[in-house]
Order: C-alpha cells, then sequence, then structure tokens
C-alpha cells in the first residue's frame, strides 16, 4: 500500500520541462578527449559531466566545457548531494551545485537515491536507503530543497544496491513513485542499476520496470557492470562503469523504448575508459534504438 502523506509539490514532473534532452544518445564528457571533441565534433546528440569536478572557479576543466558548451546540450549529473543523508543537505555544496547551473544552464540535473554522508564525514560512495516513512518524508524534504533552489526540477536516478535493509517497509518502486508524486522532480532511469539490482536480488528487471513511474523518465543510463560471485556462490553484479554495454542491458533497454518512446541516453564511462570512437560506437547504437522507437511511436 502507498503511503498517505501530504503532497509536497505540484510542480510538473522533469520530463515536461522547456529544458529536456534532445531525444539523442549522449556521451560522459572526459578531459582526455576534450580536445579531440573540439577537434573532430562528432555526432552526439549531448555531453553530461559530473558537477562535482567542476566546482572551482576557473581552470582548464572550465575553459574546455564552456567551449563544448557552445556547441553541444549539456546535462550535469551530481554524486554529492547526499539525497538520502539523516542531517541536512550541505548547503554550501548546493550554492556551489547552483552557480554551475547559472552558469551553464544545462538541460537538466540529476542526483542519486542515495546517502553518502553522515554529520561531517563524507563517504565516497552511494549507499542505499531504507525505504520506509520517515526516509520518504526526509529525501522529499531534500528534493523540494534542491529544486526550490534551482528554480528547476531535477531527475533522480534509480540506484545499483548490493544489499537490502530489512525493516524497510515499501518496495523500492513504491519509494520512487511516491517521491515522483509529492516533489514533481522527474526520473534518471538508469537500464543498467535495474539490471544489476535485479539480478542481486533475484527480481525480474522488466517487472521493476513495469513498476516505475515511466512518465515521469527524462533522461536514461546506459553503462557496463563487471560480475562477481558473492560468499554463497551466488552471482554478483557491480556497477562499476568499466565496460562495454552488456547485450543484456541492450536487450532491456529496447524493451523501455517499447514503453516510453525516445528519451535522451547517455552512455556512461568512468573507468578503462577507451577511445572517444569506441564511445561513439556505443552512441549509434542507441541512436539507431532511439529512431526506431520515434518512428513506432
Amino acid at each position: 500500500m502507498m503511503p498517505t502523506s501530504p503532497v509536497h509539490s505540484t510542480r510538473p514532473v522533469a520530463q515536461a520541462g522547456a529544458n529536456q534532452l534532445p531525444p539523442r544518445a549522449g556521451l560522459g564528457l572526459k578531459s582526455e578527449h576534450f580536445t579531440q571533441v573540439l577537434d573532430s565534433s562528432p555526432d552526439i546528440g549531448f555531453f553530461e559531466v559530473h558537477a562535482e569536478n567542476y566546482m572551482v572557479a576557473g581552470g582548464p576543466f572550465h575553459h574546455y566545457l564552456g567551449l563544448i558548451r557552445d556547441q553541444y546540450p549539456l546535462s550535469l549529473h551530481g554524486v554529492g548531494l547526499s539525497i538520502g543523508a539523516e542531517g541536512p543537505l550541505d548547503t554550501r555544496h548546493l550554492e556551489r551545485l547552483a552557480g554551475l547551473i547559472e552558469r551553464y544552464q544545462p538541460h537538466s540535473f540529476s542526483e542519486h537515491l542515495a546517502w553518502s554522508s553522515h554529520g561531517p564525514v563524507f563517504l565516497n560512495d552511494l549507499l542505499p536507503l531504507a525505504y520506509d516513512e520517515s526516509t520518504l518524508n526526509r529525501v522529499c524534504e531534500h528534493i523540494d530543497q534542491v529544486q526550490n533552489r534551482l528554480k528547476r526540477p531535477m531527475l533522480l536516478e534509480n540506484p545499483a544496491t548490493y544489499l537490502q535493509w530489512r525493516h524497510a517497509s515499501l518496495s523500492e518502486t513504491d519509494f520512487i513513485n511516491a517521491v515522483v508524486r509529492r516533489t514533481g522532480c522527474g526520473l534518471l532511469l538508469d537500464v543498467n542499476n535495474v539490471y544489476v539490482s535485479c539480478i542481486n536480488h533475484q527480481r525480474d528487471p522488466l517487472a521493476y520496470i513495469d513498476a516505475l513511474p515511466l512518465h515521469a523518465v527524462g533522461e536514461i543510463h546506459l553503462a557496463g557492470f563487471a560480475e562477481d560471485t558473492d560468499n554463497l556462490g551466488d552471482r554478483l553484479l557491480i556497477d562499476d562503469h568499466g565496460a562495454s554495454i552488456d547485450n543484456a542491458v541492450w536487450t532491456l533497454y529496447q524493451q523501455v523504448l517499447e514503453r516510453i518512446g525516445p528519451v535522451g541516453t547517455l552512455i556512461e564511462r568512468d573507468h578503462q575508459v577507451p577511445a572517444l570512437s569506441v564511445l561513439c560506437d556505443e552512441a549509434r547504437q542507441a541512436d539507431g534504438m532511439l529512431r526506431c522507437a520515434g518512428a513506432r511511436s
């Protein structure tokens, strides 16, 4: 049963906003590719950067990002707001984020449904939440605070998880539905995270997707994973963004597009970053699937 908490906001979800990403495939912008992007102008729908890499006043990262932003749509992806933390948001971090958004006017801003801080301690990881009423209230309050300060709706990314809290009273999909309904935020649907989490917890990935608020999807992420085994010898997937997109994730992505039509899709690679041409090949594969989805819709 869904909780009966009051609605926090009547703002439209992010997908309905004026700054929606183009329904193309984009790439995460890496510093080793700055000059090649400017020299070759690859046929890419957009670029995405991690906001925390640009929270300084100047320097070469800003120099190149400014030039690339003149040529391509941009999205900002945060990893440090700690939306699910028990304590208050770091307002200094939020102010730096607001400055970045004012400077670059990205088409979208997204963050994770996770926590990474406790008091003054920052943990360099995205940790899972206990899905219950008190956590739901806290996450909604934090998202309201972020959206009010940024003066725009944000996208919330579904997590990749490796364990679950025993006392959770809501499923993850019910929790996400409630957050979207109460705050008006949008959903960043990370298809790789869906696959990783569902394999780790022995769930059906497509049933998980069908239980999400798909009307609120404003961006999609695709990435690769690493594979291991847990202490019981069961298959364990790790969301490491260090490999090519797995065929099972491509298949799940196709099923998503059949449900919602074309949505801007990011190819993520944060470790063992290959040549730009390799990433562009994956982007072209996603673009082909997006075109087919557009033709069907």
